[in-house]
């Protein structure tokens, strides 16, 4: 990904590098003919004043054809001789390339050259005047080199200025962007964004707070209604549950009956699990546990495991433990009770008999190991009421308690499979 600075300059400097590259041999022949054009003009002036200065001295013949001989010597690039027969006594113009015989070392120059018709004294002569255009390439050369100058100068001060207002311009989008990554939906805070007199800038922050405003509402009303539902149904769940274990202890019941009755419960035991579950993330969703007190990590993972003792041996699963001493975190206990909980319950529910877990606390982390087939989706692993497997023991909400615990507590939670071992992670 390119910063939109970049989108556009790039373009545009490749634009004017094209440009530029044109612009030289276009420079070179459009100072070239009007280098050319400027020759032209200087030879006829030559050839007319020539002729009008040998007319005006009205020569003898002898005298003339002296004085014709002796410029003809003197001006090695010009040349005066009569008509020769077949002449058209048309004008021309032409560019020759020949050495240059008076300078060392020799080099082959470019000559731009007129040959016209005068008449002198009433005889027609055919004068030849040649000029040097080599010139002409210094000059392009100079120009060339001075629009190159100026190009570098001018990219230059426009990249440092683009650069400087797109900071200042893009200062409240930059603001709004930042806002927005730390925008937390539970927090339940709407973002003030900066005020701006760019339109399209402006008119982003209203949409964007607009958009923020109903989020918050409906979430609001989502959480409302979850915490509500879960605390109203925990009462009629707990007296139908009450219920059952009365009809449960009854003398009276047939197999069936009992069987029938058995099933009941476990499902009511399970809405109830999920209930408070729900009603706990509601909980965590409004932040209404403290997270600033003082936890010794060490101590309560010790004090779980000898909670889930029971469950451990009722599977005769091996537990293997690595816990560094020490380990002091800033959270809240009871919060904490429930993630590591749920982390030991989900490694027994999941582990066959026989099998071994391990569970490994250091001062970065704590993670717990059970053995496993395949690696289980990352995807939906932490989603609230994803079923990864046909046990139906649990409530589909473990893993997304544990997630948003982590999360409440500036905590991270991870998994990955090696080794046949699935391994959660929770880093501090």
């Amino acid at each position: 990904m390119k910063p939109l600075l970049r989108k556009i300059t790039t373009p545009f400097l490749l634009y004017v590098l094209i440009v530029l590259g044109v612009s030289i041999p276009v420079y070179y022949f459009v100072i070239d003919g009007i280098w050319k054009s400027e020759l032209d003009e200087h030879n006829e002036i030559i050839v007319k004043k020539t002729a009008y200065e040998l007319n005006r001295l009205q020569l003898s013949e002898d005298r003339l054809q002296a004085s014709i001989a002796l410029w003809n010597s003197i001006q090695p690039e010009t040349n005066i001789q009569k008509v020769r027969p077949g002449d058209l006594l048309q004008d021309s113009v032409y560019t020759i390339e020949k050495p240059q015989r008076f300078v060392e070392p020799k080099t082959i120059d470019r000559f731009r050259c007129l040959s016209s018709v005068i008449q002198i004294n009433g005889v027609s002569y055919r004068f030849t005047v040649q000029t040097n255009i080599e010139e002409s390439v210094e000059t392009i050369a100079a120009i060339a080199a001075t629009t190159l100058f100026f190009f570098v100068i001018l990219v230059i001060g426009l990249l440092i200025l683009s650069r400087r207002i797109s900071l200042r311009l893009w200062k409240p989008f930059r603001d709004t962007v930042n806002k927005l990554k730390a925008f937390n939906l539970n927090s339940q805070q709407q973002i003030s964004f900066q005020q701006t007199d760019t339109i399209e800038f402006h008119e982003l922050n209203q949409s964007l707070s607009k958009l923020l405003e109903q989020n918050l509402a409906v979430y609001r009303s989502q959480k409302e209604f979850t915490e509500n539902a879960s605390h109203e149904l925990q009462t009629p769940l707990a007296i139908l549950k009450n219920k059952l274990d009365i009809l449960l202890q009854s003398p009276d019941l047939s197999n069936e009956q009992y069987q029938l009755f058995e099933d009941m419960h476990k499902a009511l035991s399970r809405s109830s699990r999920i209930n408070r579950n729900l009603l706990l993330l509601a909980k965590i969703d409004n932040s209404q546990f403290d997270h600033s007190e003082s936890i010794p990590m060490h101590r309560l993972v010790s004090q779980c495991i000898e909670v889930m003792q029971e469950h451990f041996e009722l599977k005769n699963l091996l537990l293997l433990q690595d816990i560094q001493p020490s380990v002091l975190l800033t959270g809240n206990s009871s919060l904490t009770e429930i993630l590591i909980n749920n982390l030991l319950l989900n490694a027994i529910r999941y582990s066959d008999a026989n099998d071994t877990i391990a569970i490994n606390l250091t001062q970065a982390a704590l993670r717990v190991h059970n053995p496993g087939s395949t690696a289980l989706d990352k995807k939906l692993l932490f989603k609230r009421f994803s079923k990864l497997s046909k046990n139906s023991q649990g409530s589909g909400l473990g893993l997304a308690i544990i997630t948003e615990i982590a999360r409440y507590q500036g905590w991270t939670v991870d998994y990955h499979f090696e080794n046949n071992q699935h391994i959660f992670s929770i880093h501090f």
